[in-house]
């Protein structure tokens, strides 16, 4: 090893330890009640509170509130380098004549004075509201539930996902309409912020350069939690969260860059800033506070015995993209038994969740599309690497094992195309007999890509190449599903345009499964 070489690894090392440390440090102060503690109790010339309020996690006796001081918000924050108290209250109505909690809790310079208050000793299956107070300055108020208690089967779950949410490609009208629906829980499957640097021309801009340091991602999440839908939406329910590739940088695998020339240590480094901004901005529990460049994202939230929701986590672990990416045949490495997208932890995880299930519904929220899709129709096939199509043998694994295990209605939510299918999963793509394992809803983009289309170039042609896709379009927008014990129905809510704002909502397609009756049909 060159003595360069050892230099780079032994900065790595140390850096690591720094960012571990300066996470590990300020656990003792996440969520604590620190009434009568010597704080800081700053006055502001400005709204702290500039990024709204959010909750998240559910379960049945408690919840995550989180806000984030930042009178400055695009340069820093703005915040003293210190400490500093931030009360806050919980209440059973919104006038907030019964409050049933509140507190002070430290918000650090560590964690970008960021909160992320766990409440305990809740009533289940109830409505909330909440705020937080700093100096002389008020939040707006937050409205949140806790789950069903978990023997519980509750009559109906409401939820919406999305993702991929590109601030300077379109405005977030989606989540306007969004704020319009009945909804219990949002899930956000991926590419909440993008890591570009701001160009011209565009409907918005971002500020700064491509962002790498920690400070160029707490501006960047700023910009895009200021958005007015973005963060009223945040403010009306609890969200269930996971990162894509862009929270960090274009089809990251694992500590592999897309660019040959970023080093593993230089890239890791920079993960680190990302993962240490998401937390700070996401409404998570402490179990997910990041040590260094790594982050345990994946967890399990129950809805009583209705749904059983699985978070996952395609990008910390997976092996690097087969074939050099790109859409590509299926050969080569496609068919590597050592591939993996969830790493052999966070695989065995889910498999054990799984099989503890009591749910009606067990649902895999993640980003990439399990269907295989023939992306080029006709004689030539070619099918996207990044997706779970380039790990032939996982994906085959996992739908084996959910046939085997008879796991009960398995769902799929997933992110990142910037497109809208309805798929039925099967082990063998090849057999139009194959049995349908499981149903999977593909969402298309808030804003990423611009203005979309109702159908590509193709789009008859791909549906007869692909007998297993049920619907697909590329309109913007997101999809709202509510499940009972009898059935899931997914309605797909498209915006007709995002390079302006005020644009109409239409329902342009209805799915539902019924329970106990795997694939989708037209509602």
């Amino acid at each position: 090893m060159s003595t360069r070489r050892r230099m780079e690894l032994h900065q790595f090392s140390r850096r690591q330890m720094l960012l571990s440390g300066a996470s590990l440090a300020v656990l003792p102060w996440l969520g604590k009640d620190l009434s009568g503690f010597p704080l800081v109790r700053p006055s502001f010339a400005s709204n702290p509170f500039t990024m709204g309020v959010a909750s998240g996690d559910p379960s049945a006796d408690g919840v995550v509130l989180w806000t984030r001081l930042a009178p400055d918000p695009l340069n820093g924050g703005g915040m003293p380098l210190a400490i500093v108290e931030v009360q806050w209250q919980l209440a059973e109505d919104e006038n907030f004549r019964k409050v049933v909690q509140s507190g002070i809790v430290a918000a650090s310079p560590q964690m970008g004075h960021s909160v992320h208050l766990e409440l305990q000793g809740l009533q289940s299956d109830t409505w909330y509201w909440y705020r937080f107070m700093a100096g002389d300055a008020v939040s707006r108020i937050g409205r949140t539930r806790t789950a069903p208690a978990r023997d519980a089967m509750p009559t109906q779950l409401r939820l919406a996902f999305a993702s991929c949410q590109h601030f300077e490609t379109g405005y977030f009208t989606a989540y306007e309409h969004m704020a319009k629906e009945p909804l219990d829980l949002v899930l956000h499957l991926g590419d909440y912020i993008y890591e570009y640097e701001g160009k011209d021309n565009r409907i918005r801009k971002h500020s700064g350069p491509e962002i790498t340091t920690l400070e160029h991602y707490r501006n960047r999440y700023a910009q895009y939690r200021m958005d007015p839908h973005l963060q009223t939406m945040h403010a009306l329910c609890p969200w269930l969260v996971v990162w894509d590739d862009h929270e960090f940088d274009n089809n990251c695998a694992g500590a592999i860059s897309e660019e040959s020339h970023v080093s593993p240590e230089e890239f890791l480094i920079r993960r680190a800033n990302a993962y240490q901004a998401y937390y700070e901005n996401m409404p998570l529990r402490r179990q997910c506070v990041p040590q260094g460049a790594d982050m345990t994202l994946y967890r399990t939230v129950d809805f009583g015995r209705l749904a059983r929701i699985e978070m996952l986590d395609t990008r910390q672990y997976r092996s690097d993209q087969p074939n050099g990416d790109g859409n590509k045949p299926l050969e080569g490495s496609v068919f590597d038994p050592r591939a993996t997208l969830l790493g052999d932890t966070q695989e065995k995880w889910l498999m054990s969740e799984l099989l503890k299930s009591e749910s009606q519904w067990n649902v895999l929220g993640q980003q990439v599309m399990m269907a295989r899709v023939d992306r080029f129709p006709g004689s030539e096939s070619k099918f996207s690497m990044d997706q779970w199509a380039g790990y032939d043998v996982a994906r085959k694994r996992l739908l084996e094992f959910l046939a085997a295990r008879k796991i009960p209605n398995p769902v799929i939510l997933t992110g990142d195309i910037h497109s809208n299918w309805v798929n039925d999963l099967q082990i063998n793509f090849d057999d139009a007999s194959d049995p349908v394992i499981a149903s999977e809803f593909v969402g298309t983009s808030i804003s990423s890509g611009g203005n979309g289309v109702q159908f590509v170039k193709g789009h008859a042609a791909l549906l007869s190449e692909n007998p297993f896709v049920r619907f697909q379009n590329a309109e913007r927008g997101y999809v709202s599903c509510t499940i009972t014990p009898k059935e899931w129905k997914s309605d797909y809510q498209v915006v007709e345009y995002v390079d302006k704002p005020d644009a109409p909502l239409i329902t342009r397609a209805s799915f539902v499964v019924e329970n106990g009756q795997p694939g989708a049909k037209p509602a």
